[in-house]
């Protein structure tokens, strides 16, 4: 019942992935069942494709994230999270309230035990023809270098066990390349990244090879600097398009190709979508998550902070 176009856009998008998923994923829709069920038959697709969870509240983008969460607890964020703290469900995945997703994030599901600060990340499209990793985009806009440092080590598991990244290279983004560059904080991590044995730490990187792929893999930064990078990436991308520009960089480039914002740090696959979300772009979330789940990313992050 998330989004901004819910349930259609959501419904829609769940059945646009049924031929997607593997063969041993199954899709349980959290919602309104008549709802649902009124738009899988406009769409021609039986309801039994489907687990479907009836709820009969919605949280709404104007309602506190934390009360909302706890008043409302028959909504589909509440009990979707319920599910996934009880290991009914494997994955979720939401485009509804940014601030209720985190807020069960943290209480429903909670952090990996020594995880500092969860995060959120975006996979950006490099000319290089292969996804980076930038995070955080937005949850954590102060962080200790303490936190920056987790955050390499983080996405550097991410991006090996869910993007196929070999050994993926792991860079703070900088004013400079040069070691001496940067704040204080920029500093800081850079030396604490330095020391960590467990990733492939090749320095600072300037914010313009982010899309080159030349530089690293992943792009450590705060939530205010990655969140600003990435919305005037969103903005450059809306202009171009446009003007009538296109191709398979720009293309990647698009939101509804990524899908949504995985929550990495916490003891279950929770994705965040756009609260515009399309029908397209509820298919790559739903796809994304199945692939947190093969991936067992939980399970490798907790093993490489319980170690």
């Amino acid at each position: 019942m998330g989004g901004d176009f819910a349930p259609e856009a959501a419904v829609k998008g769940a059945v646009l992935a049924l031929d997607r998923i593997g063969p041993d994923s199954r899709i349980v829709l959290f919602g309104d069942e008549a709802r649902i069920r009124a738009v899988l038959e406009a769409e021609n697709c039986p309801a039994e494709r489907f687990d479907i969870v009836a709820t009969t509240e919605v949280i709404g983008m104007g309602d506190h994230p934390a009360k909302a969460f706890q008043t409302k607890s028959d909504s589909s964020i509440a009990v979707g999270f319920a599910h996934l703290a009880r290991g009914l469900v494997d994955g979720f995945a939401s485009a509804g309230s940014t601030g209720a997703m985190m807020v069960g994030s943290m209480y429903a599901v909670k952090p990996i035990e020594g995880v500092i600060r969860p995060t959120i990340s975006s996979v950006v499209p490099t000319v290089a023809g292969r996804p980076a990793l930038l995070l955080d985009v937005g949850l954590n806009v102060d962080c200790k270098p303490e936190v920056l440092a987790q955050y390499g080590l983080i996405g550097s598991v991410y991006a090996e066990s869910v993007l196929g990244i070999e050994n993926p290279r792991v860079a703070v983004l900088n004013i400079g390349e040069e070691e001496a560059k940067g704040n204080a904080q920029a500093k800081a991590a850079h030396e604490l990244l330095k020391q960590e044995p467990r990733i492939r730490f090749v320095g600072n990187v300037e914010g313009s090879h982010i899309f080159s792929g030349k530089v690293a893999d992943v792009i450590v930064c705060d939530g205010f600097v990655g969140n600003t990078a990435l919305k005037m990436a969103e903005g450059l991308y809306r202009i171009n398009k446009a003007l009538g520009g296109g191709n398979a960089f720009w293309d990647a480039m698009n939101y509804e190709n990524v899908g949504g914002t995985p929550v990495l740090g916490v003891n279950a696959p929770v994705v965040i979508g756009h609260g515009i979300s399309s029908p397209a772009a509820i298919r790559s979330m739903i796809l994304s998550t199945e692939r947190c789940i093969e991936a067992e990313l939980t399970a490798k992050l907790r093993r490489v902070f319980n170690n």
